[in-house]
This record gives C-alpha cells, structure tokens and sequence, in this order.
C-alpha cells in the first residue's frame, strides 16, 4: 500500500515510520515546492502532483493550510481520506464553526468580522473580554488577539484591518473570552467502516500560544464528554482517520476550542504511552484496515522541543525518556522534536517531569517550570 500524504514535515515524517511495519510506504508532497520527496530524508523522489497521485493508493494529509486547488485534484482521483470538507474546516475558522454547531457541539460564542462596523456589531453581541482569530493562516498563536478593554478598539483593529488586507477571504473570528480551568484535547480515529476509537485525554501547557506539555490523564467524566462531542463531529463529517478536539475544561463542562482534522501534536505521547500510536491508526483508518487499540499502556507525557537542535546525554541515560527528532534546520521558537516521558504510576512520572525541570533550560523547556511550581 502507498500513501501519499499532503505536506512534507515532521507528522508525515512519523506516519512513515508508523507504517513501515504495516509494509505501508508514504511518499509526501511538498505543496510549496511542488516537489514528492521521501518524508524521512527528504530526498526528491518526483515532481508534480499528478504522477504523485497516480502512484499512490491513497492520499491523506497532515496539515490543514493546503490551496484548495491541489485538494481538488486530489478529490478529483477519489483517493484523496478524509474529506476536503474536513480539511477546510481545519483550515478556515469560519467554516469551524459552522461545523460545530451543525454537530450541536459546545463552543464559544462568535461572530464573524469583514470590516470595521462587523468588529463594532461583534464587541455589541459579544462583550469584553473577546479573543479575536483571523480565519486563515493563523496556528501556534499566530493571527490572534485579546481585546479586553475599549481603550483597546482603535490600536487592535488597526492590526486586524492590515490582517484582513493581507490575504484573499480573510476573516477575523470574535469569540467570547471563556475563563477555564485549563486546556485538554481528544485524539481520535474513525475507519471506514464507521468503528471509533479514542485515546485518554491529554492536558495540555500552552506557552506563548505554542502547546509545550501534553499529558495523558484519567478523567472519566470528562472522557465520556469528549467522547460524545467526538463522535458528533466526525459523523457529522462522515470522517476517515485520526481527528484532533481542543477543549477547554471549565469546572468539568467541556467546551470545544478547535478541531484539527489530522494527527496531532497533543497526541504524540501516544508513541510509547498507547498499544497502538496515532500514526499507525490514522493509516490503518485511511487504508481502510482496522483500528489498533488504543489503550494506554503506561503513564505518559510529551514535552515539545523548541528551537533547540541537541540535549543533554542524561535524557538518553533516563529510563523511560525516549527522544524523538524531526531533523530540521534550528530556528527559534521551530518545533524541532518531542520527549516522550513513560512511568508505570503517576508519582513516578510526576518525579520524572520534576527532574527534567532540573536539567533542561528553563528558558526553552518553560512548561515544566510552570509544572513544577504548580504541583
């Protein structure tokens, strides 16, 4: 079975070697290059989408952002898993929204801006505080704002004004600030015979809008929340493969943030801390194979790697801390690789995280500072 996957960086890199035991090789197209390359050397292999696509058995993707053109091509072929409905919905806040509540799924009120007197009639419906996303391109933090404070109007939509020239079909999405207790997501699969399978919730740490720590807990109220908003979704979508919900938990109601119709980042943990990781699930779901479990198997967390291209040698002496690169070229604030921390209780992983604050960088590794001293 050959895969072509949509996007060339680290989650297709990990979907290769995810399906490498399952004999399913991937090929990834780089949709700024043009160029088929080797997801894991990155060789260039080919050129051009179409002999890609004829080459392939099934085409998937692992990033939202892709010109509606080559998704159209790829629908054209009928190979082309889960859906592009889904992937503009990942892509595209407006549409987002739409999609949930078509679903009937809990989220923040909104309202749609194109110009100033839409920001004004927002602020109206809304109310202060409001958090405001640009509808294309924004991810990580980027193309958001807080507006908390009227003083604020003028100085705020003269950014947003430059946002919305910047782009064709740009939008600013205005939510309702929604004060949580913190932030958790659901990582799950749906193949195509219309089986489910979720993984335990992960809590997550966001620094600077940058997820940072991911951990897998047990929480079965919430569990069972999750899963019923999950289900909404990806049927209402008629979804293939693994599907990522944000929430935000707000005294145990959850409350969806965001979607992303792909593997995860909160969901890397899954690589030692579930029977079956979420790479291999989203292949097995897409190439029509059945789910593997994804029960987990022992405590586990995931701490992002920023802009960092090396480590300490006492992470490799760790038992239980397995490293994962992405070989990119070091830049600032890049996701270059994630740590995946195992324990077999949670005192033992708590232990563990708390020697990590010790060795790493306080200044790159942030999110267990903020653990350490909230624990």
């Amino acid at each position: 079975m050959h895969v072509l996957v949509l996007g060339s960086g680290q989650l297709a890199r990990m979907m290769s070697l995810a399906g490498a035991p399952l004999n399913i090789t991937l090929s990834a197209f780089d949709v700024t290059s043009n160029h088929v390359v080797h997801p894991l050397t990155q060789t260039i292999i080919g050129h051009g989408l179409p002999q890609a696509i004829e080459q392939a058995d099934i085409i998937t993707a692992e990033f939202e952002h892709i010109p509606h053109d080559v998704l159209a091509v790829c629908e054209q072929s009928g190979k082309f898993q889960p859906t592009t409905e889904a992937i503009k919905a990942g892509g595209d806040r407006r549409l987002e929204k739409a999609l949930l509540d078509q679903a009937g799924v809990r989220n923040a009120p909104y309202a749609v801006i194109n110009n100033r007197q839409d920001f004004a009639t927002a602020i109206e419906k809304i109310g202060l505080p409001m958090v405001l996303k640009s509808a294309l391109g924004g991810y990580d933090g980027k193309g958001q704002w807080r507006l908390k404070a009227s003083d604020d109007v003028e100085r705020i939509w003269a950014e947003m004004a430059q946002c919305l020239a910047s782009a064709e079909n740009q939008a600013i999405v205005a939510e309702q600030f929604i004060p949580f207790d913190r932030e958790v997501s659901l990582v799950g699969a749906r193949g195509r015979d219309g089986n489910i399978a979720v993984y335990p919730l992960a809590e997550n740490i966001h620094v600077d809008g940058v997820l940072s720590l991911s951990t897998a807990i047990d929480a079965p109220q919430l569990q069972a929340q999750a899963q019923v908003m999950f289900k909404a979704v990806a049927e209402n979508l008629d979804y293939i493969g693994v599907l990522a919900l944000e929430f935000f938990d707000m005294q145990g109601s959850l409350l969806v943030n965001e979607i992303a119709p792909r593997v995860h980042n909160s969901g890397h943990w899954t690589q030692q801390g579930a029977e079956v990781c979420q790479f291999e699930n989203h292949l097995r779901a897409v190439c029509g194979l059945p789910l593997g479990s994804t029960k987990l198997v022992r405590e586990t967390a995931m701490i992002n790697i920023l802009g960092e291209d090396s480590l300490p040698n006492e992470l490799l002496a760790m038992e239980g801390c397995h490293i994962h690169w992405y070989g990119k070229e070091k830049r600032a604030g890049r996701k270059m690789g994630h740590i995946n921390v195992t324990a077999d209780y949670s005192g033992e992983l708590d232990r563990k995280l708390n020697q990590l604050a010790t060795i790493l960088d306080p200044i790159c590794f942030p999110a267990l500072q903020k653990r350490s001293s909230s624990v």
